[in-house]
């Protein structure tokens, strides 16, 4: 059993690095180090969505993170949901500082089409009705896409917290906060190119794992952390 990994946890829309309070410790008993990031607007980052204004400002603390290891670094890189673009994104400007790249209930690209067509295509497939309480905004109009998203108490404790128990669904009521789209950004034809980020496109291997939900990391910490603890193993 391979330790001293170092996890660098990414998490995903309206979350922050809290989400994953019960998964860290499990990784740092078995001797790794963890790293869960809050990105740009997100958990206790200073910054409010009205000063996050592209996607470059809401994945600046992981890029910058990325960017402060040394040459030697090498990390395992997990992202859960909407954190799976950003993910996607540092494979594509640091792939020789990680190790592994995990995608957990998550948005995973290809590098022919852009980024934000996985959003497109969601947003195509779910009607107003489904997202229940959760609100959407468009400051560039109704008719473009929407710019920014709050998942709603009851959306959040009815789908995304389904499996989970009632304190983590008050948890994430209390520290949700609004998380920017990005969709023009990511819509660029040019953001992740086949030698880079495609070298580790399309994975290597799929897991599921059977009433988890979409919030593993609190509906089963102790499963998803032997996951990656084997992923690790096997592929380190």
């Amino acid at each position: 059993m391979k330790s001293g990994m170092h996890f660098v946890l990414v998490h995903g829309v309206c979350l922050g690095g809290w989400c994953w309070y019960k998964l860290k410790p499990l990784l740092e008993v078995a001797g790794h180090r963890v790293t869960a990031l809050d990105l740009g607007g997100c958990g206790v980052h200073p910054r409010r969505l009205d000063e996050i204004t592209s996607i470059s400002d809401y994945l600046q603390p992981l890029m910058d993170f990325m960017a402060s290891l040394e040459k030697e670094d090498r990390v395992v890189l997990v992202g859960h949901s909407y954190g799976g673009l950003g993910v996607s994104l540092a494979m594509e400007r640091f792939p020789e500082k990680i190790s592994v790249a995990v995608f957990i209930t998550a948005y995973m690209p290809n590098y022919k089409d852009p980024p934000a067509t996985l959003i497109q295509e969601f947003l195509k497939r779910t009607s107003m009705e489904s997202v229940m309480d959760s609100r959407f905004a468009f400051d560039q109009g109704p008719e473009n896409p929407p710019t920014s998203v709050i998942l709603g108490p009851e959306y959040t404790a009815t789908i995304v917290y389904q499996h989970c128990q009632p304190e983590d669904v008050e948890l994430a009521k209390m520290l949700l906060r609004p998380n920017g789209l990005f969709i023009k950004d990511l819509g660029q034809e040019s953001i992740l190119t086949e030698a880079r980020y495609g070298s580790n496109s399309p994975p290597k291997e799929v897991k599921s794992m059977a009433k988890a939900g979409h919030m593993v990391m609190l509906s089963k910490p102790k499963d998803l952390a032997f996951c990656l603890q084997n992923i690790v193993d096997k592929y380190h």
